[in-house]
């Protein structure tokens, strides 16, 4: 991943070195340029970084990379999300998460078929799965919030 400066600014990123070579027809490049032919060029290579940790709430994006540590390193803007956008994906994973219970349920139906009979945590687990649009944590739920399994 590279970025193209011109003038000490930033003109293009992300910049490819496809993008060097439609950019100058004329020129012949390496099929595998070095970092000084690049550099010669105004390519840097950019270093990624980890992707700063978010929720529901946030909008994340990535930004225009800045110099850090004397290396061009990517740049993470975290922003609050609008109402709408908060309520849109709390919808979907409510709708998820119902879908996940539904086939949940789905798969212990069995359980309770005529000439069988459940036994206590069986019956539990399954209105624990009937239950969790009531869990504290609905929709947003952890791996930890879901029953287990008997």
């Amino acid at each position: 991943m590279y970025v193209l400066i011109v003038d000490g600014a930033v003109a293009q990123y992300p910049y490819t070195i496809g993008n060097l070579r439609r950019d100058n027809p004329q020129t012949s490049f390496p099929k595998r340029p070095s970092e000084e032919l690049l550099q010669s060029w105004g390519m840097e290579r950019v270093t990624k970084v980890v992707q700063p940790t978010y929720d529901y709430t946030k909008n994340i994006n990535e930004s225009t990379p800045a110099i850090q540590g004397g290396q061009w390193a990517q740049v993470w803007l975290v922003t609050d999300a609008s109402a709408e956008e908060i309520t849109q994906r709390t919808n979907q994973t409510s709708d998820f998460n119902r879908n996940v219970r539904d086939r949940l349920i789905g798969e212990t139906d069995w359980w309770a078929s005529s000439d069988l009979t459940m036994t206590a945590e069986q019956t539990a687990y399954r209105q624990a799965l009937r239950d969790i649009t009531s869990h504290a944590n609905w929709p947003h739920l952890d791996e930890a919030d879901w029953p287990t399994k008997p």
